[in-house]
């Protein structure tokens, strides 16, 4: 049995993402929390919410004790990318995206 969790639309770029998420890809819940409590990253904090949230089903689905969790599965997907405007030179506009990001995590036991 597997329990997983999903963030969508978050506001960070998926490359961004990818650097904390490499970082816990594999290695058990426990390990996993104390690595992303010292990554300075900005990322960490949304990818520790995620983890937790996969925690918690994890609880739900009675898949046995929580410290023998490993993350299994860890990707991120890029979102849809919110398309703004800039003021360019001789009056063109540019295109900036704000890119976002799904977050999946997904636990075994």
């Amino acid at each position: 049995m597997d329990a997983s969790a999903t963030a969508k639309h978050i506001r960070i770029t998926p490359r961004k993402a990818r650097q904390v998420i490499d970082l816990i890809r594999g290695k058990m819940v426990g390990d996993a929390r104390s690595i992303l409590a010292f990554t300075p990253l900005h990322a960490a904090r949304i990818v520790k919410k995620v983890l937790d949230s996969a925690v918690a089903n994890a609880e739900q689905k009675k898949l046995g004790d929580i410290d023998s969790l490993k993350v299994a599965k860890a990707y991120v997907s890029p979102g849809v990318a919110m398309k703004r405007m800039r003021a360019s030179a001789m009056g063109r506009g540019s295109m900036i995206k704000k890119r976002t990001s799904h977050i999946t995590l997904v636990l075994s036991a």
